[in-house]
């Protein structure tokens, strides 16, 4: 990824009621989710949940699919493996194990 890349997908995220629904797809899996559940667990309106998922699939964050009169979205894993890269990319002076592994991070641990 570049930075130029980078900065619209940083962008995207930086939104509280983005990043709520952001979280809940990357939680869902690789089922995803309908528009309609999403917005329901966010306890947002369809309309707005609509628009924030619009920003996010236009970073690249998340992809749709429409099953019948809904959509289904899903995060989008390799962006985000993408941007978590460009993001630690030469990091540490080259003393990576500095870092936990990344899928040892929870909130809990913050």
């Amino acid at each position: 990824m570049k930075i130029t890349q980078a900065v619209p997908t940083i962008s995207a995220l930086a939104h509280e009621g983005r990043l709520v629904l952001f979280r809940l797809l990357v939680r869902a899996g690789d089922d995803g989710l309908p528009a309609g559940a999403i917005a329901k667990a966010a306890s947002v309106n369809l309309t707005t949940s609509s628009a924030q998922l619009g920003i996010l699939a236009g970073a690249g964050l998340v992809s749709t699919e429409r099953r019948g009169r809904s959509i289904l979205y899903r995060a989008n894993y390799q962006r985000i493996s993408s941007l978590l890269a460009f993001l630690m990319e030469d990091c540490c002076q080259g003393r990576a194990e500095i870092l936990q592994p990344l899928t040892h991070l929870s909130e809990k641990q913050e």
